[in-house]
């Protein structure tokens, strides 16, 4: 192997086709223009976002579905600043992502020029770690460790480049990913897996945890192995709602807000709990629907890739730091040794089937309660997501954005394959679904994929229609409008006395609009539209968005009833504000 002569340029360009990435996402800009020029030679597909933020939201989902690190660049300054949210999103979700960085040229540093920003600084929060190139000769290997450290650490990283670097010079290895990176993390020490396998094979009645990494590393049918022998039921982690088959009859549904009864009910039975690929996060696991339903008494065993993770929010009984399938692989062979031979208990699977049987004729009650609004035709919100969740095909992929609607559909979408669900996450910004299905389609052209947005997050994330319509990308976006932000509507009903401020929307024809763009534009305002209104966007083949008319009076449970308390009021302009006084 020789060390090849090559601009920066080429260094960056040749390190990324070896990784495999075929395509970036951002918006053009003169700081990167050289690099920019070898894409198209290069293979990689340039996609020019309308902002830069859902280009970061788009490799998020593309990353989550793939398993390959989403790219992104953008101009020094401000274009690499507005990825701050989307990049933090990424962050907190543990997505692997690389930041492509330009930055204000040597010669200037410090001097205030045009578009000059600390961008290291900016980043080094949000990022699991912040690179900056520091000579040319460097850039190769700055590169691949970028790329190193995104898989490794499981999240973004940011590769500044100096400006004037693109056109420097070094000379270095053009190595394969296997050269510098090892993805193997093993399964966990032997002592840790048979304490697990004693705690379960004891364990009266213990329950699963399926999280990101059960997903990540597609480990659901190990783990149903599992369950079907301890007889135990899976309940997946907040937002992962692909973690685990629905079809399975162990399957439990989703924890967290606005997730299913049954799972967390069954949860709180738990004398062991095994915790798959799962921080258990503080959010994931507060009370929900007045159920306190994490098990303090139980004992915890958490499996975790990270190490800073294991106990961080609970403590535990054993943890294991290992790849989550590895180390569930090594669980299963311990028990079947342990217990092979052990009858499913039927008395507790008519329990678990009971639990879910009860928490799905709720949701289809709450449904099918009549809306409240007379001076115009509008659906039950939660009947729409019914009918959706009735009318896509089987694989569909849904992207669920953060608020009242959309956090409902935690409620309403089951999956029976892994990464068909992408959601916000604990980051919880809103405008994140409609870009992260962009980024869906371009992961998984084949699968139908859709977004659950209400209208004030729409509002941050139309634009991006322009570029689906421009790179004929055919996600469909599902967009109810409610007229309000009614997250934090419901929040001013239950602790300031329907005093309204700031929450109301007013908002053009959503449909029309996004035919004025290019796309097909659908209204619905019956139940009986919803199923042709998706069969008509899937046979289009095209960009399009469907306009739900919904009943924003009819409301989810606040996030975090802990989060806020009735107000008191002591100067005597705004006592009439104090809730002893209402």
């Amino acid at each position: 192997m020789q060390k090849q002569k090559m601009v920066v340029s080429e260094a960056i360009c040749e390190t990324l086709v070896k990784e495999g990435i075929d395509h970036v996402s951002g918006i053009v800009g003169s700081a990167y223009m050289d690099l920019l020029d070898l894409f198209p030679a290069a293979g990689i597909r340039f996609i020019p976002v309308r902002h830069e933020q859902g280009a970061a939201h788009m490799e998020d989902a593309y990353a989550r579905i793939t398993g390959k690190a989403g790219v992104v660049i953008g101009q020094n300054g401000p274009g690499i600043t507005n990825m701050v949210t989307s990049v933090a999103a990424a962050n907190m979700g543990h997505t692997p992502m690389i930041v492509i960085s330009p930055s204000a040229g040597t010669k200037s540093v410090g001097w205030d020029g045009f578009q000059e920003c600390d961008q290291v600084a900016v980043f080094k929060a949000i990022t699991k770690a912040t690179i900056r190139i520091p000579h040319p000769s460097r850039a190769a290997d700055c590169t691949r460790t970028a790329f190193r450290m995104a898989y490794a650490l499981r999240g973004p990283v940011l590769l500044d480049v100096p400006r004037d670097y693109f056109y420097g010079e070094c000379e270095d290895y053009i190595l394969e990913p296997h050269q510098y990176r090892v993805d193997d993390r093993g399964c966990g020490s032997p002592a840790s897996l048979e304490k697990a396998a004693t705690l379960l094979a004891a364990a009266k009645k213990p329950v699963i945890v399926a999280g990101r990494g059960v997903v990540d590393t597609e480990c659901q049918d190990i783990v149903a192995e599992i369950a079907k022998l301890l007889t135990a039921p899976v309940a997946c982690t907040y937002l992962h709602n692909d973690a685990f088959p629905a079809n399975n009859q162990f399957w439990a549904g989703p924890i967290g807000y606005m997730g299913s009864k049954a799972a967390m009910k069954l949860m709180a039975e738990a004398d062991v709990v095994l915790a798959v690929g799962t921080r258990l996060s503080v959010f994931g696991t507060l009370p929900q629907y007045d159920i306190d339903y994490f098990p303090e008494t139980a004992k915890i065993i958490q499996i975790d890739i990270n190490p800073l993770n294991i106990a961080r929010t609970h403590p535990i009984e054993c943890g294991i730091i290992g790849d989550a399938k590895a180390a569930s692989i090594e669980i299963l062979k311990l028990l079947k040794a342990k217990c092979g031979d052990r009858k499913i208990d039927e008395a507790r699977l008519a329990h678990i089937q009971e639990e879910k049987a009860a928490f799905a004729k709720e949701i289809v009650d709450l449904a099918m309660e009549p809306t409240n609004i007379k001076d115009r035709e509008c659906m039950n919100p939660r009947r729409a997501l019914l009918e959706i969740s009735k009318a896509i095909p089987e694989g569909t992929i849904v992207c669920t954005d953060i608020g009242n609607v959309a956090s409902t559909a935690n409620s309403y979408f089951n999956f029976n394959a892994g990464k068909k669900h992408i959601a916000a996450l604990t980051f919880g910004n809103t405008g994140f679904s409609y870009p992260a299905g962009l980024g869906a389609k371009l992961a998984s052209p084949e699968s139908v994929v859709i977004n659950i947005v209400g209208d004030g997050a729409w509002g941050m994330s139309l634009h991006e229609v322009s570029t689906a319509v421009q790179e004929n990308i055919p996600t469909i976006c599902c967009v109810f409008h409610n007229t309000a932000w009614c997250a934090e509507k419901k929040n001013q009903i239950d602790f300031y006395n329907n005093r309204f401020i700031g929450v109301d929307i007013e908002a053009p024809n959503f449909a029309a609009v996004a035919e004025s763009m290019g796309a097909l534009g659908i209204n619905v305002s019956k139940p009986e539209d919803v199923a042709p209104a998706i069969k008509k966007a899937i046979a289009a083949n095209k960009p399009a968005v469907i306009e739900f008319e919904v009943d924003g009076t009819q409301l989810a449970p606040p996030f975090r009833r802990d989060a806020l308390s009735l107000p008191v009021r002591h100067l005597d302009k705004y006592k009439h504000l104090d809730y002893r006084n209402w």
